[in-house]
């Protein structure tokens, strides 16, 4: 796959988690305290950022992933599929303590639903200095899935210098996704060029919609920035950098199978339309589609 790819293009990285999903189908949400059958089972490698790469990698652009994994079987698994996908993997931590991450993941058939227990263990999340090893140079866009936000700020940071040096047609396009509601997460919706809200984020602030959130939380970004966030089977809406709201309307299948990482898909398939030079709105609307054949397939296979 990657050798295939045009020699010389530069990458896509992005960087964040990456764990196990173990995901049972079942007919409809168990009750508590209930026995029941699955209706199929599977190991699928997930995480915001690894979902992310799977996609822009069946979209056809060169990517890496950068988090931490610890050596065993999960390891071996996942590293395996994201060669699979042909995914570059240089920029894995390996932990010398700590487990890999599990999520399990329960898919009900009749609503599309997934509903998440993770297990997010003590492996240490990549830092500042591992970043460092990165050559800035092979990368035309990097992005973060709002983590440890003290040390990726200093990321952030370390690629605004490098920015800084350049022309702006030779600069390295930064996005990042602030999806969990949590304080310290939030300084870092003040840097990247493209900043990703969460529906639960807009939640959390008090907004009821997508266009409400993105005028409201307009003042924590960088000037120059645009703000995307996704609300569902609403579609999504983006505020570009001079105040103009951009809509997309969503595009549902024909029956709600699997949600699990749509929003990880939307995400990549607007870092892949921007970062081929499409409008924002065009993005959107890209990214909105592809979503919506996420969510009528099981896993990702079949979205392009």
């Amino acid at each position: 796959m990657a050798a295939q790819r045009a020699a010389g293009e530069k990458r896509i990285l992005c960087v964040g988690l990456v764990c196990l999903d173990v995901i049972s189908v079942v007919d409809s949400y168990p009750a508590e305290d209930s026995d029941t059958r699955c209706l199929s089972q599977r190991w699928q490698r997930g995480g915001n950022a690894s979902n992310s790469c799977t996609v822009l990698a069946l979209l056809g652009a060169p990517c890496s992933f950068m988090g931490s994994l610890a050596p065993g079987h999960a390891a071996d698994f996942i590293v395996a599929d994201f060669r699979r996908r042909g995914v570059d993997v240089t920029h894995v931590a390996w932990q010398p303590h700590g487990d890999v991450p599990c999520a399990c993941c329960v898919v009900s058939a009749a609503s599309g639903s997934r509903t998440i227990v993770l297990h997010d263990t003590n492996l240490p999340d990549v830092t500042e200095r591992d970043f460092e090893r990165v050559d800035l140079a092979q990368y035309k866009w990097i992005h973060w899935e709002a983590r440890n936000a003290a040390e990726q700020e200093r990321m952030m940071l370390r690629v605004e210098r490098h920015n800084s040096a350049l022309p702006p047609a030779q600069r390295i396009r930064t996005s990042v996704e602030v999806e969990k509601p949590r304080d310290e997460l939030l300084p870092l919706l003040a840097h990247g060029d493209v900043v990703f809200i969460s529906k639960d984020l807009a939640k959390h602030f008090g907004y009821g919609t997508a266009a409400e959130a993105l005028r409201g939380l307009r003042g924590r970004v960088r000037p120059g920035a645009t703000m995307i966030c996704a609300w569902a089977e609403e579609g999504a809406d983006a505020l570009e950098p001079d105040g103009t709201l951009v809509h997309a309307d969503a595009f549902p299948p024909e029956r709600l199978v699997d949600t699990l990482g749509a929003g990880d898909t939307f995400n990549a398939a607007v870092i892949f339309a921007l970062s081929g030079g499409q409008s924002l709105r065009d993005a959107l609307t890209f990214g909105c589609r592809i979503a919506g054949k996420k969510c009528g397939i099981h896993g990702y296979d079949g979205i392009v």
